[in-house]
């Protein structure tokens, strides 16, 4: 049934079915201000009106079934599923880099994550999108998400190019940092702390160590490591001249 469906119902249909089973109005509100999905608005009526999806007094739109979303999510080619994604997440970052969209950074970030292969051939873009995936897991960290926040977190880091410390000083360090407490909160705790002698070994000055040594301390205690912990913490006071009594 669906194949016979207008263009614009089976666009709006195939880009919900990318979001998962649900999605806000506002969302297909930005993609209509791109040429690629300019007819979604008119997909949506045709969508509703055809009994494919709800809408509830918040905006937030759902189909009526999970077999509904399977059917509309196999109008996309197998071939072309991932490079879907990438444009429904390069469009939607286009019409909101630099705006505050909440939690709809994940959906963006999400959906532009499947192109990696393709965001790896522009340096810049590789940066910018880092940059989306460590502000989506900010978000999550400050929802108490660790799970969902190591996970972008991580797709961040992997977007660095090789010389990423020398030539994103800034960027490497808040993500590393970062990378090290969502890593901690997943009781990675060996991943931590390998982030976090990496960021002392790279760091420009001693100020920029001082958050990492202090966390590094938190996870030797947790993991019973409490001579280790001390030895950390003594080196830092060392550093910072201060004098440690014996006893």
């Amino acid at each position: 049934k669906m194949n016979g469906l207008s263009g614009d119902v089976q666009t709006l249909l195939k880009v919900m079915a990318c979001f998962g089973s649900s999605t806000n109005e506002s969302v297909i509100g930005y993609l209509s201000e791109s040429a690629e999905y300019a007819g979604v608005r008119n997909g949506l009526e045709g969508a509703l009106s055809d009994g494919f999806i709800v809408k509830d007094g918040e905006g937030s739109l759902q189909f009526v079934h999970d077999k509904v979303r399977e059917a509309a999510y196999n109008l996309i080619p197998d071939s072309d599923k991932k490079q879907f994604h990438y444009h429904l997440g390069k469009s939607l970052y286009s019409f909101c880099d630099g705006e505050d969209v909440g939690d709809t950074i994940f959906l963006i970030a999400s959906q532009i994550n499947h192109g990696k292969e393709w965001i790896l051939r522009d340096k810049d873009l590789s940066i910018a999108i880092a940059e989306l995936n460590m502000k989506a897991g900010e978000k999550a960290l400050d929802g108490c998400d660790h799970k969902t926040a190591y996970s972008y977190l991580g797709a961040a880091l992997s977007l660095l190019p090789n010389d990423h410390w020398r030539k994103h000083y800034d960027l490497s360090l808040r993500l590393n940092f970062l990378m090290a407490g969502a890593a901690k909160s997943c009781c990675q705790y060996d991943e931590a702390e390998q982030i976090l002698r990496g960021i002392s070994g790279r760091t420009r000055c001693f100020e920029d160590k001082l958050p990492s040594y202090f966390l590094l301390s938190q996870i030797l205690r947790t993991q019973g490591k409490v001579d280790d912990a001390y030895n950390t913490c003594s080196f830092v006071l060392l550093q910072l001249g201060e004098t440690i009594p014996e006893s």
